[in-house]
């Protein structure tokens, strides 16, 4: 059934907006969305400006918060797939909560410090990661899956739109209040997902209790999965070679920003905000790309744009024009990763069984975050060696490397998205990869990762 009660196979173009279990889905993200998007503003400000923190202490702050992801995702994966998703997600929030308001507990009492602005950051992480392996596989079971390409689609352009808000929320919060107390802004964002997030009323299947292995058997499940499938393989690939690229850039971006051009924190979060835009443009034209020219041409020429888009960050120097000349490139880079990862997203979710999807979703989000905290570190030992800029240049040219992937791979050529897998869940005994109902032809891929992780694995 569509989310309106109409069968999708009966012709109905229904209103996802009617669909009242994923409006409140829709509502409890983009609500942690916001509030993200106000921290990713903030706590670089906190460890830059209030706390002078070093190049090296930047990548340190950047590898704790990114290391979470790296040694829990497949672990969270398989508790999605065998326990209910909304209480995992609601776990995650209410544990983010807690961690951030510390932090203007602390600034309140004189007592605030890096190495707590570092606890914060890995507990977070933490607390994110089971959230997210449980919030990217509910999605399929709130709506048909003919529908999945129009959620993502209005998914990736609301968070988008909610991250703008984020980082100009943040801006004037830290304005108004002062960096620490901005935080709270994050902290009622993780409450107010939790309520609506615990308002779902879509049923869950979860495997009883008699019938769950350990949890390393069905992780090992969700590996071979994932490798079984090349379209998966690929798509996988793509994501991590991308993800470990950005890292690296994103690692020393607002320090280069902050520190070596200049940036305020009003300025800084106006240029996040305007490149969220772009997010939420892609997001929103990704069915009419795909659909036009097909989602593999659609994804390559994502990744190709992508290293372009730092171009302008590279040859920047400290001055208004060249803060909106950055900004422009990060609308560019955002819209991008809003088409692709909105598209690379729905492929997954369609050609993967029911009873894999958490567990398709965190080996990706296991190997794209695991290159993330090895960015970061390598960042901060080139970034403190042979500088900021270069190291940027060098990040900007690993972004070759997943177009060179993608470009290699068959998957370039797919003109159509896929049909659904069978729907019952793969058995322990003869796992297999699932096999499309419709045109067997190649997958795209090309995911790249946004600036904030505005959304779960980011896209390019």
């Amino acid at each position: 059934m569509t989310s309106s009660g109409v069968p999708a196979s009966c012709g109905v173009r229904p209103s996802l907006w009617r669909h009242r279990d994923f409006r409140r889905y829709l509502t409890g993200q983009a609500a942690s969305v916001t509030g993200s998007s106000i921290s990713s503003m903030v706590i670089p400000v906190l460890a830059v400006l209030a706390l002078d923190a070093t190049t090296a202490e930047v990548a340190w702050l950047t590898f704790l918060g990114q290391l979470p992801p790296a040694l829990l995702a497949l672990h969270a994966g398989a508790l999605a797939d065998r326990h209910s998703k909304r209480k995992q997600m609601i776990t995650g929030d209410l544990v983010s909560a807690a961690a951030l308001a510390s932090v203007p507990v602390a600034a309140a009492l004189d007592r605030m410090s890096l190495t707590q602005l570092m606890v914060v950051a890995a507990v977070q992480g933490a607390a994110g990661v089971l959230h997210d392996a449980a919030a990217i596989s509910l999605l399929p079971n709130l709506v048909d899956r003919s529908l999945l390409q129009r959620s993502n689609s209005r998914i990736g352009s609301l968070f988008a739109v909610a991250a703008t808000a984020g980082s100009n929320l943040g801006a004037a919060l830290t304005a108004l209040l002062g960096p620490a107390r901005a935080l709270l802004g994050d902290v009622l964002s993780y409450l107010v997902s939790a309520w609506y997030t615990a308002r779902i009323q879509a049923p869950e299947s979860p495997r009883p209790a008699t019938e769950s292995r350990r949890l390393h058997i069905e992780i090992g499940e969700g590996l071979r999965y994932v490798h079984g499938d090349h379209r998966l393989r690929t798509l996988t690939l793509v994501n991590a070679t991308t993800s470990f690229a950005l890292a690296l850039l994103n690692t020393l971006w607002a320090l280069y920003l902050l520190r070596s051009l200049a940036l305020g924190p009003t300025a800084f979060g106006v240029v996040l905000g305007i490149g969220a835009l772009g997010a939420a443009a892609g997001a929103l034209a990704a069915p009419s790309l795909a659909a036009r020219y097909g989602p593999g041409p659609m994804m390559l020429a994502a990744l190709a744009i992508t290293p372009l888009t730092q171009i302008p960050l590279l040859l920047a120097s400290p001055g208004l024009v060249w803060q909106f000349a950055i900004g422009d490139a990060l609308f560019l880079q955002l819209a991008c990763a809003g088409a692709a990862g909105t598209t690379q997203r729905t492929i997954r979710q369609v050609v993967t069984a029911d009873g894999m999807q958490a567990r398709m979703q965190a080996v990706s989000t296991w190997l794209t975050s695991g290159a993330r905290p090895v960015a970061a570190l390598l960042a901060g030992g080139l970034g403190t060696w042979i500088g900021v800029r270069p190291t940027l240049i060098i990040g900007t040219c690993l972004l070759v490397v997943p177009l060179v992937v993608l470009y290699r791979s068959p998957l370039r050529t797919l003109k159509h998205m896929p049909g659904s897998p069978a729907m019952a869940p793969p058995s322990a005994e003869a796992l297999t990869p699932p096999t499309p109902t419709g045109p067997i032809v190649p997958n795209p891929a090309g995911a790249v990762d946004m600036r904030h992780d505005c959304s779960s694995e980011g896209g390019p």
